[in-house]
């Protein structure tokens, strides 16, 4: 049984699959993935995944505990990021293949272990981008607000709030606490009240959020030519916006606001870590249109490094910016970059803003519903899971079925459900996903002969670094440590004790097999920033992975095509 779940699929049979047709379907009469992407559109692409929700929401949150000093906190993301960039750099190069890190982890661990990251992988897209949709959800109607275009609440809220809202107040109003309610809650009350229904079954549905799913899912559906463009377009707008905002935002700065500059200390600047990561997700989501790029070699490492070098200069700019222009106790609002104007008293700028927002979260969604149905189609391949998966469509030439599924399960929990504070559940999977990347590389056999136009990982002897690393790691902060130890909920910490004792496996294993240094700083990187997820994520996304593995044993461990030809499966199978 072991030999087949740990079975690995090797790079040269993966490669001569997608050149005999067979990733495209049943065989190879089947349509084929349109190659259209070139270096350009790969990294507006990676801008379009990135600069979107953390730029115009999340950021406020982390300059709030931060201060000035989130900026540090941007860089140290950006270099955990670049570790992992590289990882998929290099995976991407020899493994041009649709599937991301589920494809690169069937090459370097095996069946098993790429199951759960193809899992782990639909969980952190389909659950962002059901957060994307309702965050865009409210920046729409806000837009349409300034324009004095008022929706009716009960189509732009969710069912639970508005009965949360309504049994609030009347709590409030029968208990004589009227300073307890506040505006938003008569708001989203309205919902309740206007809805049409019958007793206590009302119509409240997020329907903004529901149309916009369509219209990207269609989008994906037609075509990557298509998705392309409106990926540039959008992309460009929200760039030039950006730009002139931190432009014109230098003018308002005040130097004072910047002292103190980390005033709740390091530890008050890694509480942002959820939301700033959330706002790095998806310059990975690029690796999973390998197959539809022109020289995806050369191409896909270069979108991705691009890319997240362009996002890191913009969101320093940004938080610069933001907490020179305010102070930073100020910024614990949901659309920061539209409060420091009208603070300011740039009232049309925050319109721009609003506009901005709107575009930016629209690309957002769209990488990623573009990403997740070539995820889907991966795991059909292989037999994971059932073959309508990997259908491609014969005009359009894209994975049709599961672009549909993708939007249906998107489309649906935004319309009735509030799901946008999920940022931690989705940074934890992102973070998984980048850990077996880092940790995929190592196990790649290196190659002998560097192939020209194919990328490469610099090859740095990690055997006296990283054990002085550690070393000087554990000097520095052995308080922060030991305090971890003797905290009164000590059994919190235990993704931290994780960290410690793999962190000292690898430091010991590097020095051994003197490891690639830059996959190993990744590997540890990414880790260290899942301990700051907290107990609860850790917890849920425990539970998430359980799911997962009995739909596996139950489903995916017998039709598993390179399972097939075990002698432990057959067996099975006449059963």
């Amino acid at each position: 049984m072991s030999k087949s779940i740990f079975r690995k699929k090797t790079i040269e049979r993966i490669l001569s699959d997608v050149a005999g047709g067979f990733s495209d379907g049943e065989h190879s009469g089947t349509p084929h993935l349109t190659k259209a992407l070139r270096t350009r559109d790969l990294t507006l692409m990676g801008i379009a995944a990135v600069v979107g929700a953390g730029i115009f929401s999340t950021i406020g949150e982390a300059a709030y505990h931060g201060g000035p000093g989130v900026s540090i906190l941007f860089v140290i993301t950006a270099i955990t990021c670049g570790f992992s960039a590289l990882c998929y750099a290099e995976f991407a190069s020899r493994i041009p293949v649709a599937g991301s890190a589920y494809t690169y982890a069937y090459a370097s661990f095996g069946e098993l272990i790429a199951w759960i990251i193809g899992w782990d992988l639909l969980m952190e897209y389909a659950i962002g981008n059901i957060a994307v949709a309702i965050s865009w959800s409210e920046y729409f109607v806000n837009l349409l607000e300034g324009f004095h275009i008022h929706l009716p609440r009960w189509t732009t809220t969710d069912f639970l709030t508005a009965y949360n809202a309504h049994k609030d107040i009347l709590q409030a109003t029968a208990s004589h606490h009227l300073a307890d309610i506040t505006d938003r809650m008569k708001l989203d009350a309205t919902a309740w009240d206007t809805a049409f229904g019958f007793g206590s079954f009302k119509f409240i549905a997020n329907l903004p959020a529901l149309a916009i799913t369509a219209v990207i899912t269609w989008l994906v559906y037609i075509g990557i030519r298509e998705t392309k463009k409106a990926t540039n377009a959008m992309v460009i707008l929200k760039i030039a916006i950006v730009i002139g905002v931190i432009i014109i935002g230098f003018f308002y700065v005040t130097p004072a606001n910047w002292h103190p500059f980390m005033p709740n200390g390091f530890g008050g600047v890694m509480k942002g870590v959820s939301g700033v990561f959330f706002a790095y997700i998806g310059f990975d989501a690029i690796s999973t249109t390998a197959e539809e790029c022109n020289n995806p070699q050369r191409d896909l490492p270069r979108g991705m490094i691009y890319s997240l070098i362009i996002c890191t200069v913009l969101y320093i700019l940004i938080s610069f910016v933001l907490t020179g222009m305010v102070s930073y106790k100020d910024l614990r609002v949901g659309d920061p970059l539209a409060y420091v104007f009208q603070r300011v008293g740039l009232h049309n700028i925050s319109y721009v803003i609003s506009i901005s927002a709107v575009v930016a979260t629209a690309s957002v969604l769209l990488i990623f519903q573009l990403g997740q149905p070539r995820i889907w189609m991966s795991m059909s391949r292989d037999g994971l899971l059932p073959k309508i998966f990997s259908r491609i469509h014969p005009k359009y030439h894209t994975p049709s079925f599961s672009t549909v599924v993708t939007g249906l399960v998107v489309a649906v929990p935004a319309l009735f459900l509030n799901l946008t504070i999920v940022t931690d559940l989705t940074s934890i999977g992102t973070l998984f996903a980048f850990v077996l990347v880092c940790g995929g590389v190592l196990l790649l056999p290196r190659e002998t002969h560097h192939r020209r136009g194919r990328f490469e990982i610099p090859y740095i002897n990690s055997r006296w670094i990283v054990p002085i690393l550690f070393v000087v790691g554990v000097y520095f902060f052995r308080d922060f440590i030991t305090e971890k130890f003797t905290a009164k909920n000590a059994h919190e910490n235990f993704p931290f004790f994780i960290f410690l004792l793999l962190s000292a496996a690898l430091t010991v294993t590097a020095f051994i097999k003197k490891l690639s240094l830059i996959p190993v700083l990744g590997l540890l990187s990414c880790l260290y920033l899942m301990t700051e997820m907290g107990y609860t994520n850790w917890l849920r996304f425990l539970v998430w992975l359980v799911v997962g593995l009995i739909i596996y044993f139950s489903y995916s461990y017998k039709h598993s095509v390179i399972a097939k030809d075990s002698p432990v499966v057959q067996a099975e199978a006449k059963i």
